[in-house]
């Protein structure tokens, strides 16, 4: 697909990750929706954006909420008229291990709380996006994009049993929806990023960056940038469907 002209929606837009891939879409001359919690973060991103002379729009939407994420779709079908790739990138972190243990005695375990929180953003939101975005496209009649941002802990990462569950979830998707919509011309990915360089990152202490770095064979985290580049790729290249780019700088869990 040439995206020049083309309309990008991307969760999680307002900051991180979302930036990037609205910078980068943006630069490549693409109309960008932003969908975010974060009112000031869309903001920020949007006066950014249209500094660069990208066509922007935000809309403030929590992605677990379905009439939220049907009434936003519905406002970018209204305001650019199509909807050509759809990046399912916002996901949060509720970390903790499944019981707590300390010297033979429970003090702990993961509430249902922090459960369902990941689960709702980080799966569920996937699936509505990708849902009302997969319904505009095929409506459209010209196909589309749907990419959908996982993680290398969908193998499995200790202190994560709802964000690797989720994030399993979400490269499984991909592969179900390559099968059922590619004869609407709609293709789909995965990007399985490794630990980037985020604002989650730059909150951490030296000496744990330096315990995350270790089993990390090129010895560095990746860039927002370059998940940025394999969306890219990904949206360019016509014969890519239901698989996964894994992004984790050598890295296996």
């Amino acid at each position: 697909m040439e995206v020049s002209g083309k309309t990008v929606v991307i969760t999680g837009g307002g900051r991180g990750i979302g930036r990037a891939l609205a910078e980068r879409f943006g630069h490549d001359g693409a109309r960008v929706a932003l969908l975010d919690v974060n009112a000031a973060d869309l903001e920020t991103t949007r006066a950014a954006l249209e500094a660069k002379g990208v066509v922007a729009r935000t809309y403030e939407v929590n992605v677990a909420v379905e009439e939220q994420v049907v009434a936003a779709m519905d406002h970018i079908m209204s305001d650019f008229g199509r909807l050509d790739v759809m990046v399912s990138n916002a996901g949060i972190l509720r970390d903790a291990m499944l019981v707590k243990v300390k010297d033979g005695a429970i003090t702990g375990k993961m509430s249902l709380a922090q459960w369902q929180a990941v689960i709702d953003v980080n799966l569920t939101g996937v699936f509505l996006c990708g849902r009302e975005a997969a319904e505009r496209m095929i409506r459209g009649g010209s196909g589309g994009v749907i990419i959908n941002i996982s993680s290398v802990s969908r193998h499995g990462n200790a202190g994560q049993s709802n964000y690797s569950a989720a994030k399993a979830g979400v490269a499984a998707l991909t592969v179900v929806w390559a099968k059922e919509l590619a004869r609407y011309g709609i293709r789909t990915g995965t990007i399985s990023p490794g630990g980037t360089r985020t604002d989650i990152l730059s909150s951490m202490r030296p000496e744990m960056l330096d315990k995350l770095l270790q089993p990390v064979p090129l010895r560095r985290f990746g860039e927002p940038e370059e998940i940025a580049a394999a969306a890219a790729f990904i949206v360019s290249n016509d014969y890519f469907s239901g698989r996964s780019i894994d992004l984790d700088g050598g890295f296996r869990i």
